[in-house]
């Protein structure tokens, strides 16, 4: 199994915002692998271990709670960041995600001046 000490993975179906957000947090000296959906994802999570993990709530294939779910069951998955970053924006919704155990929650449209620092802090206060 390999850990990846500063490589950060990003789920996002939306090609731009996938791209946008890697280009961010590889301007800020990040290793990204990216995945336009759950399954892929989770193949390669299967025998890698990010520094971080940015989901997208709302995917084509599965939604946010079976990534959270894979990864808190993986050993050291505990120890993972996991961030969604999602549209739903509602209060209601951001509870029910953190409730799933999820880290942190970031609501798009993303402030892309900030984003690497929301990213880097929420990292280390894991």
């Amino acid at each position: 199994m390999s850990t990846e000490t500063n490589t950060i993975c990003v789920i996002e179906d939306n090609t731009p915002i996938r791209k946008l957000l890697s280009t961010i947090l590889s301007k800020s000296g990040y290793s990204i692998v990216d995945f336009g959906d759950g399954t892929s994802a989770i193949e390669w999570l299967k025998s890698n271990t990010p520094k971080a993990l940015l989901v997208d709530y709302v995917l084509p294939d599965l939604d946010g709670s079976v990534i959270i779910e894979f990864v808190r069951k993986k050993e050291g998955g505990d120890k993972i960041p996991v961030i969604a970053v999602t549209g739903l924006a509602q209060e209601n919704d951001k509870e029910k995600i953190l409730k799933l155990g999820f880290d942190s929650y970031i609501s798009k449209p993303i402030d892309t001046a900030n984003f690497s620092n929301q990213v880097k802090s929420i990292i280390e206060n894991k």
